[in-house]
């Protein structure tokens, strides 16, 4: 009988994201640079040389581990309240180290894709997948652009900050163009605060239209409801982190009671800085839409990056510097391409 996943959240996640394979990656790019027609070989021997050796953690591995960490309050006869699949360019060859690497974590990951050079977005769907977390910028904006899934571009792994508490999984959301569509943006961006306010003032009774990351939220809201806790004691904590302030934040109060989502804190900021609100909330994972405002979060907190869509005004390239280790996870794929993206 096929595994139901209904009410199962789903995260795919790319091998560059659960591990840091920056090392490979620059291994990659030297033998390519130095002797393009050997570079996959000479990778592939690298990876089998080094398949039992240990990784460092990626960005993506504190959420990876307190999320999977739910399943212990799960009755034994019912559905996981978490799946994890790892999902990967890599061969199933070169992923033997990728294998080791969750075993010795002992990490109850059981799900794998390994493509062997093409695009894992055409298996998201087969996979049941609610949230990607992929450091290759391209497979983002086509799952983005496809509205299939909630995706981001994960930035490096922080290097210092508080570790993110154990007990709990602790996300923190943007607002505008990641939990809501982008349209009020776009007025932001186009006529400026003042006009800003005066519409989400008039409005503050019309919920907005979903954002990429609207159905996560639901289904992470269904997660918090099938744990044995009440919202507000509740191991899942969700908290929205806006620019906005008064007098647009009743408008997304009230979208959130028309959505019927319940979130545990919320910050309206107007202009003060988002770092040290996400870091003090201890988040394991912060997404937001502008790299203005996670550069400085993702020094402390793992964070990534919401694409808009490539049909929006708002849309501009993500730049290529967020593609951290696309070589490492899609050789075969960049022997064609000679770009990380």
């Amino acid at each position: 009988m096929p595994l139901d996943l209904t009410d199962t959240l789903v995260v795919g996640i790319s091998a560059t994201a659960l591990f840091d394979l920056a090392e490979a990656d620059a291994v990659y790019k030297a033998k390519y640079a130095k002797n393009p027609q050997n570079a996959l070989d000479e990778y592939r021997a690298y990876m089998l040389e080094r398949e039992n050796e240990p990784l460092r953690d990626g960005t993506g591995m504190p959420l990876v581990r307190a999320l999977l960490g739910l399943n212990r309050f799960a009755p034994s006869e019912s559905k996981p309240l978490v799946e994890v699949v790892v999902m990967s360019r890599n061969s199933p060859e070169t992923g033997v180290r990728v294998f080791n690497n969750i075993r010795s974590r002992g990490l109850p990951i059981s799900r794998h894709a390994f493509t062997g050079g093409t695009s894992v977005v055409d298996y998201l769907d087969a996979f049941a997948v609610d949230l990607f977390l992929t450091t290759n910028v391209e497979d983002a904006q086509r799952i983005i652009d496809a509205q299939a899934c909630a995706a981001a571009v994960l930035k490096p792994p922080p290097h210092s900050g508080d570790a993110p508490l154990e007990d709990q999984v602790r996300i923190a959301f943007d607002g505008d163009a990641v939990l809501f569509d982008d349209s009020s943006e776009l007025v932001y961006k186009t006529e400026g605060l003042g006009r800003f306010h005066t519409v989400e003032d008039e409005k503050q009774n019309e919920p907005m239209n979903d954002g990429p990351y609207a159905i996560l939220l639901r289904k992470l809201a269904k997660l918090q409801e099938r744990l044995p806790f009440g919202a507000d004691a509740s191991p899942v904590r969700i908290a929205i982190v806006t620019a906005r302030s008064a007098p647009a934040e009743m408008r997304v109060i009230n979208t959130l009671r028309h959505w019927g989502v319940y979130v545990n804190e919320i910050f309206f900021l107007g202009g003060v800085p988002k770092s040290k609100v996400v870091k003090a909330f201890r988040a394991h994972i912060f997404f937001d839409d502008q790299d203005l405002h996670l550069d400085p979060v993702a020094r402390h907190v793992p964070s990534g990056r919401v694409p808009y869509r490539s049909d929006s005004p708002l849309f501009s390239p993500l730049p290529a510097s967020l593609d951290m280790t696309g070589l490492a996870d899609d050789p075969p794929l960049l022997v064609e391409k000679v770009e990380t993206s």
